[in-house]
């Protein structure tokens, strides 16, 4: 539950409504065990569900949920907290020990000495404060913490901006000194991991704008982009073809697919438990397409390759039932359906488009040879009708 300190209530007259004490205390039975009605009177839609399951049933069925192993995890920002522990250690401390309690500390110096009376001085109950029996203290993101962050593969802040720039047909990459600058840029608003959208915004909305009416599809941000937007804006449009950029690029681009190679194969023993297979060889040059042009990470990719397997032993199956033949695929054959399918998405429509006419033409093959086996090579994938006219016209023809 986010947002917790917002319950606390106030001494103050002038301050919050003392009725958030309530909300406390109606969080009191369910942090602790008890039965919570999943159907309550004044929720018109779950009441329009229970009358429609009496008239399929019969029966009016009660369902409750028991909080008793929910385990609940409550945070927020708690501010104005470490001046109250604050308040506390400095009237504790007399003598000598006070003079050295008057340094400047930073407000988790004090949140780590927190007890539970800070908590009931903040506007808590008793009550509610002891069935938190853990207080845990998050320290500030600092500088190194949110560049690590944008070099995540999986940040989302990063990778919401090159989908952004994908929709529009341009491939984006960022050089680590320009992270490293948008980190220490987001550091100094003191919002945290917030900040990083902000500043990527700021530093990109310019060329976002501007570079899709162009023939550019293909940028570098560098520490001189996150300097000066503009006027690497105008250098880029003054030039560009300019070699020294497109290198630049082929090198962060090549770069990026090591990376998300690396990491699938650092995770293939995973992976194998939880598709049944391990990425490799080909199949791991289309997850790492497939994350890079769909902006997905390694798990999805992986999922998203099983899917399409799935796709093409569906497609078979179905053939089968439907025309009573096998048919079956080379290993180049399968390699070739499933780029086709990282790209389109579903391999078994993509399998039935591809292979529209092969019904008929096959049930000739079967008359003429008595087979009811086909094994496909990757020439019928690239072009199915020339190859099942192949097929047909050797056969008759001898």
């Amino acid at each position: 539950i986010d947002e917790i300190d917002k319950i606390a209530s106030s001494t103050s007259a002038l301050g919050p409504d003392v009725s958030r004490t309530g909300v406390q205390r109606g969080l009191l039975k369910p942090m602790e065990e008890t039965m919570v009605d999943m159907k309550v009177p004044h929720d018109a839609v779950s009441q329009m569900e229970a009358l429609e399951e009496y008239r399929r049933t019969g029966k009016r069925e009660k369902k409750a949920v028991n909080t008793r192993n929910i385990l609940f995890i409550l945070s927020g920002a708690f501010n104005g907290l470490d001046e109250i522990v604050r308040k506390r250690i400095s009237s504790a401390e007399i003598g000598f020990r006070s003079e050295q309690g008057s340094e400047e500390h930073p407000s988790s110096y004090y949140l780590r000495r927190l007890k539970a009376e800070d908590l009931l001085s903040y506007g808590f109950e008793s009550e509610f404060v002891g069935r938190l029996p853990v207080n845990v203290v998050l320290d500030s993101l600092g500088e190194e913490d949110l560049y690590q962050i944008l070099c995540n593969p999986n940040c989302p802040v990063v990778v919401g901006k090159k989908a952004d720039f994908k929709a529009y047909g341009i491939d984006i990459h960022f050089e680590d000194e320009a992270l490293r600058k948008l980190a220490a840029l987001a550091h100094k608003e003191r919002t945290g991991a917030r900040g990083l959208t902000s500043v990527i915004e700021s530093t990109l909305i310019k060329f976002e704008k501007k570079l899709p009416s162009t023939d550019i599809c293909r940028l570098v941000v560098t520490p001189g982009m996150v300097d000066d937007p503009q006027g690497e804006l105008k250098k880029l449009l003054a030039n560009p073809d300019d070699p020294a950029c497109l290198e630049r690029f082929d090198v962060l681009a090549e770069r990026e697919r090591q990376e998300m190679s690396q990491v699938l194969v650092r995770r293939a023993d995973e992976f194998e438990e939880l598709v049944g297979f391990r990425p490799e060889g080909s199949l791991l040059e289309l997850a790492v397409e497939r994350m890079i042009e769909k902006g997905a990470d390694e798990e999805e990719a992986v999922l998203f390759l099983k899917e399409q397997l799935d796709g093409i032993e569906r497609f078979r199956a179905s053939f089968k039932e439907k025309h009573g033949m096998d048919l079956d695929f080379t290993a180049a054959a399968r390699d070739r359906l499933m780029s086709l399918a990282v790209r389109e998405g579903d391999s078994d429509a993509l399998c039935w488009r591809t292979f529209a006419n092969y019904p008929l033409g096959l049930q000739l093959l079967q008359e003429k040879t008595g087979r009811s086996e086909f094994v496909l090579d990757v020439n019928a994938v690239d072009g199915p009708d020339a190859y099942l006219d192949g097929m047909i016209k050797e056969k008759y023809s001898g």
